[in-house]
């Protein structure tokens, strides 16, 4: 059993990165620079937030925080991604999810220009990744192939069971992987709640691909031996033995499988940190296209 590192893997890349912007620093040019917007203060967000402007910082990137009052309006926060939208400076930006229940994720999302969402939510985005052109793709399903790639896991002709059709992961690594190429030309099934016997499928499955967000849902009797496993859940169990008061696990009841497993990712320091990474090879690709049409 081997276990599918993220936290090395995305610390190679930002290193593979670091080199690139060292070079265009010598070289005089702009680099990267990444925004991010965050609306209120909840605590998973403020901390994603903050690690990105840590890795940004490491690697040599400028960043920006946009950091709004819980009450901000949907007209305000729509304002400020039209002046993210206009500004030449900042290649590429995020809004960090979840909003505040009273603004319209959806609407502003669209709003944010395709050519600075490197989050890869937009619509155009997606349907550029779905029809195999280049573009940005969701920073998520973009680190697993990755680290699938990195680590050279088998994926051609193989069964591919993913739980979860979100349209920021479950969706676009069912459609990755179906596609041509490295760590891809896998035959997919896609399961979600309304899925009879997932078990069933699970069982078949050479790979399997969690995004749930229900803690230990994939147990050892739902997988077959050698399967390899990408565990994208992470939620916070409240546990008051535990210094914080709670802890962080995964989709996978990761003790028992791992017994069974070919590879498999663990959580934390896996599928996580590859997220960031892929974030930030996004806005690499940003500048580069910005630069290009310059």
């Amino acid at each position: 059993m081997v276990i599918l590192d993220g936290k090395k893997i995305s610390n190679q890349i930002k290193d593979e990165i670091a080199l690139e912007v060292s070079e265009m620093k010598q070289r005089g040019e702009k680099v990267p620079h990444l925004a991010a917007v965050l609306v209120g203060n909840d605590g998973a967000s403020l901390t994603y937030v903050g690690s990105k402007v840590r890795s940004c910082k490491r690697i040599g990137f400028e960043s920006t925080l946009k950091h709004l009052p819980e009450e901000t309006t949907e007209e305000e926060l729509l304002q400020l991604v039209s002046d993210l939208n206009e500004d030449p400076e900042i290649d590429g930006y995020i809004v960090q999810l979840p909003l505040p229940k009273h603004i319209d994720e959806q609407k502003v999302l669209m709003a944010v220009h395709p050519d600075k969402d490197v989050d890869g939510f937009h619509p155009t985005n997606f349907g550029k990744m779905a029809l195999d052109m280049e573009t940005f793709i969701s920073a998520t399903p973009y680190g697993i192939m990755e680290l699938l790639r990195r680590y050279e896991v088998e994926t051609e002709g193989k069964h591919a069971v993913i739980i979860g059709r979100s349209h920021i992961v479950g969706r676009p690594i069912s459609i990755l992987m179906s596609q041509k190429g490295k760590a891809a030309n896998a035959t997919v099934t896609l399961c979600h709640s309304r899925t009879k016997n997932i078990a069933e499928l699970t069982l078949q499955a050479d790979i399997v691909v969690s995004a749930l967000g229900v803690p230990h849902f994939l147990k050892a009797d739902m997988v077959k031996p050698g399967a390899v496993i990408i565990d994208v859940g992470i939620t916070r169990v409240e546990d008051e033995t535990k210094e914080k008061g709670y802890y962080i696990t995964g989709d996978v009841d990761f003790d028992k499988v791992k017994e069974k497993a070919s590879y498999i990712t663990p959580v934390p320091g896996g599928v996580g940190p590859m997220t960031i990474a892929m974030l930030l090879k996004n806005t690499l690709l940003a500048r580069e296209r910005h630069r290009a049409k310059a």
